[in-house]
């Protein structure tokens, strides 16, 4: 059992709209003298590398650029980023773009700092002291990495997506400017959307921490009133904004609506965890190569008919913060809300059904037993995971 809960976070975050203007003296602040910016090839495609470089370079910051990051890195791109930049020697990391450049940015970070392979590091507190400096500055508005002790590897020997967990790896400085997202297409916006509103949900409806049953210091120590807070408010955030942001790209009030539910859902999960959403979308993304938020998008209201009989006061609360009323029963209300779920999937044209991704019947017992491996998720789930029930539930989601 987990006597107390705590918070933790990036060392400081900066939000606003123009807010990127503030980058150089956030460099200065930290005695930089050698920068490198890790971001990737589409990024630099859209100009916002470009408008990066000039703002340093205007204040006398020349930066080496690293800009060959891939979607979720493989253990090939992690290993070429560290050489290249191993040459120059940097202080100071920017991570500029969605999820996958802030992760390699983390993973870069720990190696240049104190070396050794990245396996050195899987698991939990693998990392032995402060790691170089990062700055991240989204370009989506989701994923939640620019505060989240958390960088994710495909590793292919194991042929898995493997973590690194520690708080260590929470940026220095988590540096958010909506006019960054202005230019993400709508695809990119829905799936990274989603991807924030199951963090938030999951972290919201999680295990309260005096009931997780974890050894030592666990990174994920379950739903506690500070996580609860800021879950509550990504939520409803999200669910206003997400759909406007995403057929409406050049609208900044909705675009920064969704940055800040964002960087709260991020705060919150970062802290709670997430639970049984999250562990079986590895085994379905090994199965169908699709976008992480698309993917848990797709499960989130199939988690939420799982557990929604075990947390009632907080499934009710839930439908309330997606738009239910709150008049009537806390089933009807919970139940409104996976409904709204459903329907804002709709809304944003992602799949609702698993074989719309490609997902067959044979595969379903097979992916259920993989996501009940992931212990440090799992143990998070309100509901305790019952692989027969889980398998009719997906069996469902066909």
């Amino acid at each position: 059992m987990i006597d107390a809960w705590k918070f933790n976070s990036a060392g400081q975050i900066v939000f606003g709209s123009g807010a990127i203007r503030r980058l150089p003296a956030l460099v200065r602040r930290f005695g930089a003298k050698r920068v490198a910016v890790i971001t990737d090839p589409g990024i630099a495609k859209a100009g916002l590398l470009r408008t990066i470089e000039q703002v340093l370079q205007a204040n006398d910051i020349n930066p080496e650029v690293y800009a060959q990051a891939m979607p979720e890195p493989d253990m090939a791109s992690v290993l070429a980023c560290r050489d290249e930049l191993a040459r120059s020697r940097p202080d100071l990391l920017v991570a500029l773009g969605g999820g996958s450049s802030i992760d390699l940015a983390k993973i870069i970070a720990v190696l240049l700092t104190h070396g050794g392979h990245p396996s050195d590091y899987y698991g939990e507190n693998k990392v032995p002291g402060k790691v170089m400096p990062i700055i991240a500055i989204p370009t989506t508005a989701g994923t939640g990495s620019e505060v989240s002790p958390v960088a994710i590897v495909t590793d292919d020997k194991l042929n898995m997506k493997v973590g690194l967990s520690d708080n260590q790896l929470r940026p220095a400085v988590a540096l958010l400017d909506p006019e960054l997202t202005l230019r993400l297409p709508p695809y990119i916006t829905a799936c990274t959307g989603m991807d924030a509103l199951t963090q938030a949900i999951e972290a919201y409806y999680g295990k309260d921490h005096r009931f997780v049953e974890a050894e030592s210091d666990p990174i994920y120590q379950g739903s506690n009133p500070m996580s609860d807070l800021l879950a509550e408010r990504a939520i409803a955030l999200i669910a206003e904004n997400l759909p406007v942001a995403t057929h409406q790209g050049s609208n900044l009030e909705a675009r920064s609506g969704m940055l800040l539910g964002n960087i709260l859902s991020a705060l919150a999960f970062s802290n709670s965890g997430v639970s049984w959403v999250h562990a079986v979308a590895y085994p379905v993304a090994e199965r169908a190569p699709r976008p992480h938020g698309e993917v848990v998008g797709l499960l989130l209201p199939y988690g939420m008919q799982y557990n929604a009989a075990v947390a009632p006061d907080k499934f009710a609360r839930i439908g309330e913060l997606l738009g239910e009323p709150a008049r009537g029963s806390r089933e009807a209300r919970a139940q409104g809300g996976i409904a709204r779920v459903f329907r804002l999937l709709e809304t944003l044209g992602l799949p609702t059904k698993l074989s719309q991704i490609g997902i067959t019947a044979e595969q379903i017992e097979p992916i259920v037993d993989n996501s009940l491996t992931i212990e440090r998720l799992n143990r998070l789930n309100p509901r305790a995971p019952v692989r027969d029930d889980l398998v009719r539930l997906l069996q469902g989601a066909l």
